[in-house]
């Protein structure tokens, strides 16, 4: 699985009943501190994540023979659950 850096954009917030307008800052500048403070910190770690490889082939080598010789457990029913449950049927 590859991670892109593309970032969820800034979704403005409706000001509260009650709330004065003067108070709220204008979109815009919400957008524009938060995308100075998003590149300022997140930054390195998109720079390291980029150089990372997409997976780690060996890993993925020494993980499937040590399924082969029934080294490491596996439960397939398990996983069919964990499966329900992330899709939302359990």
């Amino acid at each position: 699985m590859k991670i892109t850096g593309v970032s969820t954009p800034a979704i403005p917030v409706a000001a509260q009943a009650g709330a004065s307008q003067a108070a709220a800052p204008a979109p815009a500048a919400v957008v524009g501190a938060g995308a100075a403070l998003e590149s300022a910190v997140l930054q390195p770690a998109q720079s390291a994540l980029r150089a990372l490889p997409d997976f780690d082939a060996a890993r993925v080598a020494e993980l499937r023979d040590a399924l082969a010789k029934g080294e490491l457990p596996f439960d397939a029913g398990r996983l069919a659950g964990l499966i329900q449950r992330f899709h939302g049927k359990g």
